[in-house]
């Protein structure tokens, strides 16, 4: 790796400066903008980056030895669930072990604001945990939690639209009603004044499979005109690959809102022929930019989705208490109803139930890391659905803490989305701890997104430089939410530090054993706070809650 000292010089904008809080000595800084790295020292006083250049670090002030490591910008999570499990444990030990500094929650339409009824919401907050109930219902009273839990990372929202239907909409079954939509836009409103960045859909999940297009560009518009963005979980229905991301562009150029299409490579699952299904959703995005349309995309790095085993269930069969609900999974008349709903999970078997692998499993732990099919077949050759209801009903006191993986790509057909210059990652998963409260949770990603990501395509296919994998991570997503201070390592920027060793960071988590943390972050700052130092955690949590606008 070449280095130059007179570009590092060059970083410095020269003058005298303070003394430094902090300062990262003898790295190679991969500034986050795609740039050649540079060896050069980074001075931190008061949270903020205030010194880049070869021998900024003046003597007596408290350093951190980078020498034969990385150092870059704290990764940002584009695409992340972390929305409930950071109130239970703030710490993000999967997240600050592979250098993430800051984490978009409030995707795939879900999330923890705005909240109606809290029982109803729980089954669209992903990571909910019964014995940690949802005490607040405004945006504002939720970031407000977060805040007084003291995050690890930095931390920001958008707006779930799953959220807004439960909390207005009288039947989920049908669109909303010019009332209920009037309703949905005041509370948008509210939420983006609160400090949201913007609006999401999931829509092939229940509570908002009814939604129109229409509706959803209505909210658009809301988003729109209090400076938001639009992030999409696209509409997937087999056959309608092309249509799926037509409708995304659509809607986002009527409102004109920044469209960011979720995790893209969905579209693999919708056709035959995966590979091409991907080729032209990327060809639509880039034409829609060629129009002057603001719009991006993101992927998570598994070969296969994952949501809640819940998931399978229509809108109706969650309502009430868990009595109701039980007492509907246990009717035999009721089941045969269910099986006529399409969810996301039929979605994802597409009649082969091999495809289904359940992570865990509280009530059967011989049935966790198996699929339906061979579960049904261990039971007597019962019928694949009936066996999901069965491990619903045994599962009822904790009814959406089962989670499943539906393997439905191959790396050949979502690879061209990561060779798109402008293509951000994700975890697409909360943020876990291996001890503590969250010890038992499991969320496939959330140990290995970003990790595997630097692994994957920097050593072992060469895809990527490293500079050009960490902007991947960094300053293009920074650039996406409007964070002009976060994502580079500059004069003036928060001092959001990932430094690694190039050649040993990546995951040790694996399909079967996913609570893993990652190997070679050495350290990691948060807002000038060390929060990783020699690879351990110091109980530093330095995160911030951004609010837009604040």
């Amino acid at each position: 790796m070449q280095l130059s000292d007179r570009r590092a010089s060059s970083l410095r904008r020269g003058g005298e400066r303070p003394r430094a809080d902090l300062v990262i000595r003898g790295g190679t800084v991969v500034d986050g903008t795609g740039s050649a790295p540079v060896l050069a020292d980074v001075a931190i006083t008061g949270g903020r980056i205030i010194d880049v250049g070869a021998g900024a670090w003046k003597q007596g002030e408290p350093c951190l030895d980078a020498s034969g490591l990385l150092v870059a910008p704290g990764f940002i999570d584009i695409h992340s669930h972390s929305d409930f499990t950071l109130t239970v444990d703030p710490r993000a030990v999967c997240s600050i072990a592979q250098g993430v500094t800051l984490e978009v929650v409030g995707n795939c339409g879900h999330g923890c604001a705005p909240i109606g009824d809290p029982e109803t919401a729980k089954a669209n907050v992903y990571g909910y945990c019964e014995d940690h109930p949802i005490s607040w219902s405004t945006v504002a009273e939720y970031l407000a939690c977060l805040e007084a839990r003291q995050p690890a990372v930095n931390v920001l929202t958008l707006v779930p639209n799953g959220n807004l239907r439960l909390a207005v909409a009288a039947s989920l079954e049908r669109p909303s009603s010019p009332e209920e939509l009037l309703q949905m836009k005041r509370l948008l409103a509210r939420g983006m004044e609160e400090g949201a960045y913007g609006f999401s859909t999931g829509l092939e999940y229940g509570p908002e499979l009814a939604c129109s297009e229409e509706e959803v560009g209505e909210l658009c518009r809301v988003a729109a005109g209090a400076g938001g963005l639009y992030a999409t979980h696209t509409r997937n229905r087999p056959g309608e690959a092309g249509e799926t991301i037509a409708e995304a562009i659509r809607t986002a150029t009527l409102a004109e809102v920044p469209l960011q299409i979720s995790h893209i490579s969905v579209v693999a699952r919708l056709s035959a022929d995966g590979g091409q299904a991907v080729a032209q959703a990327i060809e639509q995005v880039d034409r829609a930019r060629e129009r002057g349309i603001d719009a991006g995309f993101d992927m998570h790095t598994r070969l296969f989705g994952t949501t809640n085993l819940s998931a399978v269930l229509p809108p109706w069969a969650l309502a009430g208490g868990k009595e109701q609900i039980a007492s509907r999974l246990a009717d035999g008349g009721i089941r045969q109803e269910l099986k006529q709903h399409q969810s996301i999970v039929t979605a994802l078997a597409r009649d082969d139930w091999s495809r289904i692998v359940l992570t865990d499993c509280r009530s059967d732990p011989a049935s966790a890391h198996r699929d339906v099919a061979e579960i049904a077949a261990s039971r007597g050759g019962r019928e694949p659905l009936d066996v999901v209801y069965d491990i619903l009903l045994d599962e009822i006191d904790d009814l959406h803490l089962p989670m499943i993986m539906a393997f439905c790509y191959r790396e050949e057909d979502i690879r061209p989305a990561f060779d798109h210059p402008d293509c951000m990652v994700g975890s697409d998963a909360t943020a876990l701890a291996p001890d503590g409260p969250l010890a038992g949770a499991t969320f496939h990603g959330a140990y290995t997104w970003a990790a595997w990501f630097y692994r994957h395509f920097v050593r072992d296919v060469a895809a990527f430089t490293p500079e050009e994998a960490v902007r991947r991570l960094t300053s293009l997503p920074a650039r996406r939410l409007g964070l002009s201070d976060r994502g580079v390592i500059r004069q003036g920027a928060c001092a959001d530090l990932a430094i690694f060793d190039p050649e040993t960071f990546g995951e040790r988590g694996t399909t079967i054993e996913p609570n893993r943390t990652a190997d070679g972050m050495v350290h990691v700052v948060v807002n000038g706070k060390v929060t990783l130092k020699g690879g351990e955690l110091t109980g530093e949590r330095g995160g911030h809650v951004l609010r837009r606008g604040g």
